[in-house]
């Protein structure tokens, strides 16, 4: 959280609140739900994107990783196999 809040400019309370506020989760929930999907479904990153409203895919990987550190397919690779991405 502390590197999120750093990486937006934010106090890490600021942060998790106006995050709440944008996306009507925590930052934790808002990556394990992702996360969950990527590992348990065969969906595209596009239909992921769409079913969490995140808006689009690149939007998702632009915030997963940023707030994971990876790509959602490395992610997925990592999970499920290489055969997964």
């Amino acid at each position: 959280m502390e590197q999120l809040a750093a990486r937006a400019l934010m106090s890490p309370r600021t942060f998790a609140r106006r995050f709440q506020q944008e996306t009507g989760t925590t930052p934790n929930r808002w990556v394990l739900r992702r996360r969950v999907l990527l590992e348990a479904t065969d969906e595209t990153v596009d239909a992921i994107a769409g079913r969490t409203g995140c808006g689009g895919a690149a939007a998702l990987r632009h915030h997963f990783v940023r707030a994971v550190g990876t790509a959602p397919h490395a992610c997925r690779r990592t999970f499920r196999g290489p055969q997964a991405a």
